[in-house]
């Protein structure tokens, strides 16, 4: 019983984590210039991170652990990650205005995940607060998907 279990939780958290190396390797795709391979993965990181909850709901096994290790993983795939990928494609020409944007992006996204994380016990699930990170990266890689695809 005690190894069904474990790896019962194990499930998730693998699923959190292939969410973790899509936002990894968006970052690595824009460094190397290969924007439209960087927000398709944003796209994989957030169907990803969608079934990561779902099973470890389906299966019992929701965890103060899988939770913590979700926001760390939303941090980098739709918070860092998004916001690199603008720079390198259109804000490093703007020089410290660029990174400066990128950055306040970066920060919006991990105050919003801490809100949500301090939050998670006492707000109303039938209601949702604030715009939800995965749906800020999807505008962003979604308008950079576009872009390249129109060569802007």
């Amino acid at each position: 019983m005690t190894k069904h279990r474990r790896g019962i939780y194990l499930l998730p958290n693998l699923f959190t984590t292939g969410a973790l190396f899509a936002g990894f390797y968006s970052i690595v795709a824009a460094i190397n210039a290969q924007f439209e391979s960087a927000a398709i993965a944003i796209f994989v990181a957030m169907v990803l991170d969608g079934m990561d909850g779902r099973i470890a709901r389906l299966t019992n096994t929701a965890s103060e652990f899988g939770m913590e290790y979700d926001s760390l993983s939303d941090m980098v795939s739709f918070g860092l990650a998004p916001a690199l990928i603008m720079y390198q494609w259109a804000l490093s020409d703007i020089g410290k205005l660029g990174w400066l944007a990128s950055f306040v992006y970066t920060a919006s996204a991990a105050l919003r995940l801490a809100r949500f994380n301090t939050q998670a016990d006492s707000i109303d699930k039938r209601f949702f607060q604030g715009l939800p990170s995965p749906a800020a990266a999807a505008v962003l890689a979604g308008m950079i998907w576009f872009g390249t695809e129109l060569s802007v």
